[in-house]
């Protein structure tokens, strides 16, 4: 009895025993995975507690109760224990949520204390991506920010739109400021340099920068070294690309049958060349940085260096950068700091014409309408041919002046080279406690040169002009000395902010082109100065400016704000030379209302309003309020003539738009929702506009004020935190609606653009009540069964078809444009995940009427095959008409598509092979990627690519696709290795 009551306490002891080791155990890591040491591990509302080690890891003896995970800087996490043996936790950041400091306008702010509409995208939007331009890190990443590629050519500048284009003659780009300093092309800075890119939306935020802010302001900060801490890393990337679908042409068989139709022929063509497959390669992409950063001892550096290269899919198109970054600057003593940041860069770029008919050098255009029939040089294929530097390329027997793509690819010898260097050297003074001065010098020198040189010998327009040799130099300086005194004070629950500041800036250009011809027959010889016959010309200018500004903020407890500014503009530009610009703002923090104490799973509420003013002169010629009178020499006279080259107009004022903007931002469920809401209305009036005279009068274009536009919209943004465990998944998702249109003209009713070569019509239509990118034109009404022509709908029903007829057959402008990216990481897998896309705009694809004209002997379209015939008469296709007629073809309703399209613009796949776990000495971090650009595409649209625009980041022409440089697909394999 002893031994069995001996055992059963035993037994029960044991139980006991095993029960107060049980325990809870997991790890705590930030939004990239990586493990948070020190991290308190607590049981809420007990002295049960533990932290974590330097992995992450914890372990805690079982209990019941709420369990807490709290960390300096990061979001606390809490939760109900059960049964659980096991949690992993994902703590964010606070600067990840409220507490981030945003760039705004000559200072910094915490995003919880800002009263106006800013978005922000981050380094991580940047990784692992091929990203020529830090523009392409801003595509539906920012909610109202509108990005197109117009090309797919290497090295083509982004068309970037805030809250819709405000003009029509002046610039529509948003202002660019690199680290303080003003800067007119941001594809010289390495991607890999930037910490963080700015979009101030608002005209409460951008009114800060007076005339240069209408259309917004971008601010873009490059990385700086941490202090006690030194770093060197490699990043590199190797990738592939092609193209993402054809256009199907006519193979020689049914080219010939319809060449016999037109000219009533009988052709024997044989040979087949498919120029596609000629034209369309595989481009590469490949980058290699060094980067060094650190800091000790009060001194804060970061150097970088790197080279980019991106060859295109269609020959010879490719742009390199070498590119060398340095960040400094030194606490010199308690009140004293000075810095520098220098960016020297150099880019060449060769390029592949584009956007423009097969008879007039435009390679797309060529490789769809060159004959298959013909080689690609004269005599190929036959015995003894030698391929050398004289040897045609083979011409087209229809139109002799018509070459075929190689030679427009190959024929010329052209290369533009770009020298940048731009930079700043700044001193601050901390005067007293609360108030510092600082003073800040910035330049930016550009020297741009583009040689052409086509020999005399291969093409049929080099025979002609027995060679012909171009050259264009330009140099630009511009430099800015900005001042400002900053005071910042607390007092109890007042905190105040002040900034006054002046800036003056002044620009200097200048332009030499030479055109020469004739040019000796030694191949060698390539210099213009060889050419027998030179022609050229100059240009030169100059424009300052001076600006005085200010900005209060002023808020009770973080619960109510009020910002207000003031900027005063001088520029040389205009006759008026002066400009005032106010804004104001205020906020409301509705959650810290007592009101609101019940809804704990709401953490932040606040409400938004603001009202500006902003001015628009950019791209403006810097003398436009006077008369300009050109020089030229008349042919076979030594003595120079002269024109009127532009009207003077002294009234000539700034654009000015007005803004007003109400939104909310919401944080909710300890930070793993946040969501912010903007409504926008935009009106700017004294619109830039150029009175055209009659042709009669011999008279130029007269700018004048004389227009308004509105731009308005709804934006949304949403970012979650879907899963925290083992599996760690955040999301973000942001759509954009805006609605522009034309309010008033003054000096006229309507203006067309966008002429199309082939028809030689006009396709825009400026009007009020439209919007920009309106397409005007016929109503196609079918192919008339009896005769195989084209019918179009009597719009004003007076019997005839005439002029008359044409209307609004289109619209360019997305009804909304929207962006989705997911982010996934498991232990040392990362997942990136992004889509983009633009839902109802519409594409004039001018590209068929040369694809399904049959006017003239250009190859067609695959789509001809079903064309009238006396045997076929009931179809969509028009009859082959030739004779270069092109009734079949007016502008009309038949070439516009739907552009929509939803595309994964990229995603990219990591491994972490060195870094928590597996330590090698001297490696702190090695990880590998994969990353693929524009793998699908999902749209109704025909033409190679739906995100086109044949007149580039023009805001008035707009959705024209004619033979534009497509898009390709892209995978790269990448390496990053910090040690």
């Amino acid at each position: 009895m002893t031994k069995t009551i001996t055992l059963i306490f035993l037994l029960l002891l044991s139980i006991a025993v095993n029960a107060q080791q049980k325990a809870i155990t997991g790890k705590v890591t930030d939004i990239g995975g990586l493990g948070i040491p020190g991290v308190t591990v607590q049981f809420k509302g007990t002295s049960t507690g533990t932290i974590t080690d330097i992995d992450g890891k914890y372990s805690i003896p079982m209990n019941q109760g709420i369990l807490r995970f709290s960390y300096i800087g990061f979001v606390a996490q809490e939760f109900p224990i059960t049964n659980q043996t096991t949690i992993d936790v994902l703590l964010l950041e606070e600067a990840k949520a409220l507490n981030e400091v945003v760039v705004i306008g000559y200072g910094t702010a915490k995003k919880k204390d800002i009263s106006t509409s800013i978005s922000v995208v981050g380094e991580k939007d940047l990784k692992d991506r091929p990203i020529t331009s830090p523009a392409q890190a801003l595509q539906g990443k920012a909610a109202g920010v509108q990005v197109t590629s117009p090309s797919g050519k290497p090295g083509q500048a982004l068309s970037v739109r805030v809250r819709g284009s405000t003009s029509i003659e002046a610039s529509n780009e948003p202002l660019y400021v690199v680290d303080g300093v003003i800067t007119s092309d941001i594809s010289s800075i390495n991607s890999n340099d930037i910490a963080s890119l700015s979009i101030l939306k608002d005209a409460s935020a951008a009114a800060i920068y007076g005339v240069r802010g209408a259309n917004g302001v971008v601010i873009i900060t490059t990385k700086t070294g941490e202090p006690n801490s030194q770093s060197l890393k490699f990043n590199t990337y190797f990738g592939v690309s092609k193209l993402r679908k054809t256009v199907d042409v006519l193979g020689t068989k049914d080219y010939r049958t319809l060449m016999d139709e037109i000219y009533k022929q009988n052709y024997n063509w044989t040979n087949y060349t498919d120029w596609s497959k000629e034209v369309f390669g595989t481009g590469y992409d490949q980058s290699y940085q060094l980067s060094a950063s650190g800091g000790k001892d009060k001194f804060n550096y970061y150097v970088s260096g790197g080279y980019l290269g991106n060859e295109g899919i269609v020959k010879p198109a490719r742009f390199d950068r070498y590119s060398f970054r340095m960040n400094l600057d030194n606490q010199v003593n308690s009140w004293f700091k000075i810095g520098t940041n220098i960016n020297i860069v150099r880019s060449k770029k060769k390029d592949t014409p584009d956007n423009a008919s097969s008879g007039r050098g435009g390679v797309i255009m060529s490789t769809l309408n060159t004959p298959p029939f013909l080689h690609t040089y004269q005599g190929e294929g036959t015995t003894g041919y030698i391929l050398n530097d004289t040897t045609h390329f083979d011409p087209n027997p229809f139109q002799p002046s018509w070459e075929n793509p190689i030679a427009y690819m190959s024929g010329p010898k052209q290369e533009t080279i770009d020298d940048n260097v731009s930079g700043s050297v700044f001193g601050e003074v901390s005067i007293l406690q609360d108030l510092k001065f600082k003073s800040r010098l910035g330049v930016e020198l550009n020297h741009h040169q583009w040689d052409y040189y086509l020999d005399p010998f291969r093409t049929v327009y080099g025979r002609q002009q027995h060679g012909q040799g171009q050259s264009d130099k330009s140099a630009n300086q511009y430099w800015t000395w900005e001042n400002t005194l900053d005071y910042a004070k607390i007092i109890g629950k007042h905190n105040f902010a002040a900034m006054v500041g002046n800036s003056l800036e002044k620009n200097t250009f200048s332009d030499s082109y030479l055109y020469g011809t004739g040019f000796p027959s030694d191949l060698n010889v390539t210099k213009l100065n060889a050419a027998n016959t030179i022609t050229g010309n100059t240009t030169a200018y100059q424009w300052s400016g001076a600006s005085f500004f200010g900005r209060l903020a002023y808020n009770y407890n973080s619960k109510y704000y009020l910002t207000m500014s003031l900027r005063e503009d001088g520029c040389s530009k205009l006759n008026h030379k002066w400009g005032t610009f106010p804004a104001i703002s205020a906020a409301w923090r509705i959650s810290s209302e007592d009101f609101m104490k019940s809804l704990s799973f709401i953490d932040d509420l606040k409400l938004r309003a603001g009202y500006g003013t902003l001015g628009n002169s950019n791209d403006i010629p810097p003398y436009t309020k006077y008369g300009l009178i050109d020089y030229v020499r008349q042919t076979g006279s030594n003595t120079p003539g002269s024109y009127l080259s532009s009207m003077g107009n002294k009234d000539l004022r700034w654009e000015t738009t007005t803004q007003t903007d109400v939104g909310f931002d919401l944080t909710m469920l300890n930070s793993r929702i946040t969501f912010a809401f903007d409504a926008y209305l935009k009106t700017t009036n004294d619109l830039y506009l150029n009175v055209i005279w009659p042709s009669s009068s011999n008279l130029p274009n007269l700018m004048t004020n004389a227009g308004s536009m509105e731009n308005k919209g709804l934006e949304f943004d949403l970012n979650t935190v879907n899963l925290t465990g083992k599996l760690k998944w955040t999301s973000n998702f942001n759509i954009s609606f805006n609605r522009n249109k034309i309010k008033s003209f003054k000096y006229q009713d309507v203006a067309y653009y966008g002429r199309i070569y082939s028809n030689n019509q006009d396709v825009i239509i400026l009007k009020p009540g439209l919007s920009l990118g309106s397409f005007y034109g016929y109503v196609a009404d079918g192919v008339d069964p009896a005769t195989g022509d084209m019918k179009y709908k009597d719009v004003n029903n007076n019997g005839i078809f005439d002029p008359n007829d044409r209307t609004i057959i289109g619209n360019a402008q997305p009804k909304f444009t929207y962006g989705f990216s997911n982010n996934l990481s498991y232990g040392d897998f990362n997942l990136d995940i992004f889509f983009q896309g633009s839902q109802g705009n519409d594409i004039y694809n001018a590209t068929r009427i040369d694809l399904e004209g049959m006017f003239d002997s250009k190859n067609q379209s695959t789509d001809v095959l079903r064309r009238w015939t006396p045997q076929n008469t009931i179809t969509d296709i028009p009859r082959a008409i030739g004779g270069g007629n092109t009734k079949n073809v007016q502008n009309s309703s038949r070439f516009v598509e739907d552009g929509s399209y939803l595309r994964l613009k990229s995603i990219s796949l990591s491994y972490k092979l060195l870094g928590n776990k597996l330590k090698v000495k001297g490696i702190k971090n090695l990880s590998l990627y994969v990353t693929g650009e524009n793998l699908l595409t999902f749209t109704k649209y025909s033409g190679f690519d739906p995100e086109v625009n044949a007149y580039g980041n023009d805001a008035v022409q707009l959705g024209v696709d004619y033979g534009t440089y497509p898009q390709a697909r892209t995978v790269i394999v990448g390496l990053n290795v910090e040690f």
